[in-house]
């Protein structure tokens, strides 16, 4: 199989799988890689929230990159490197591109309330040192920021040649049309796998999610629907995994995709506290929404 060159499609945003110890497992995290690739995947994101980066320590954090990294040959790797530190998300980044690495992405500095100058210093500090463009982590609901795209600052950094594009995590998905419209060179990804076929309507280049882990074989059938002008079918799958996606919601989404996967023979390993594993009442959720609504269960 030829590796991709470019950012696009459905790509799945990997999780950390933990050992019973609380370790990386990295046998683990390269079995899920080589599974995905199966069934069609040829890019991963490596690294984000579906990772639980941060609840993760730096060095473990650049432990799963290394992992990862293994499979650079056979599938284009986006490295999330974000950080609140910009010190920090540099040596993310620095290691990432030593590891050969095809992109970077970073979340928005956060927590402190930075303003526009210092968060478009943060993204061109970190273009710099990784001598390549950076894709923002566009997600204001977990890191409190917003990007006001009349703001002149925001203007001139998306429009700016050290941003590759935005992986938008945002149910507005007017701004995501807003990003393309000030600047058609960027690459938008979409960040919620709940609005995919939204976002490909809008222009998107593809759509990274926490889903895909187990279901890329479903949401690669909406993006093909879609794109055949098959537009009820396109419509009716992601009617249905939006019934999977409210369920694992519901429960924990993160503690129920490892559910999941751990379910289908992976060794995923717990979620790491706070969160807490599915009681034996949110796995029925789960197995009933799977049951009623997934394309296919993957070999």
């Amino acid at each position: 199989m030829r590796k991709v060159e470019r950012l696009e499609g459905v790509i799945p945003a990997l999780i950390t799988p933990f050992t019973e110890s609380g370790r990386v497992n990295g046998n683990a995290l390269i079995d899920l890689m080589k599974w995905n690739l199966g069934q069609g995947a040829v890019s991963f994101f490596i690294g984000g929230s579906s990772a639980e980066c941060f609840l993760m320590t730096p060095s473990e954090r650049i432990e799963a990159m290394e992992i990862a990294a293994q499979m650079k040959d056979d599938a284009y790797l986006i490295a999330h490197v974000g950080a609140i530190s910009t010190d920090i998300a540099i040596d993310y980044a620095k290691h990432a591109v030593d590891l050969g690495y095809d992109a970077i992405a970073a979340t928005p500095p956060f927590y402190y309330g930075f303003g526009p100058k210092e968060i478009y210093q943060y993204y061109y500090d970190l273009a710099q040192a990784a001598g390549k463009p950076v894709l923002v982590y566009n997600f204001p609901g977990n890191t409190g920021k917003n990007f006001d795209l009349e703001n002149p600052i925001y203007r001139k950094m998306f429009t700016s040649d050290f941003i590759l594009g935005v992986k938008h995590t945002n149910q507005i998905v007017y701004q995501l049309e807003r990003f393309k419209a000030l600047n058609p060179n960027l690459i938008m990804m979409n960040g919620f796998d709940e609005t995919s076929i939204a976002a490909y309507a809008l222009g998107c280049e593809g759509s990274i999610g926490s889903t895909f882990n187990f279901m890329y074989y479903h949401y690669e059938a909406i993006r093909e629907a879609f794109y055949a002008g098959k537009v009820e079918e396109a419509r009716e799958l992601q009617h249905r995994a939006n019934n999977i996606m409210n369920a694992l919601v519901n429960v924990g989404l993160f503690p129920a995709i490892k559910y999941i996967l751990n379910e289908w023979g992976f060794d995923a390993g717990s979620p790491r506290r706070p969160f807490f594993p599915l009681d034996d009442a949110s796995k029925t959720v789960v197995d009933t929404a799977l049951a009623q609504n997934l394309l296919r269960k993957p070999e």
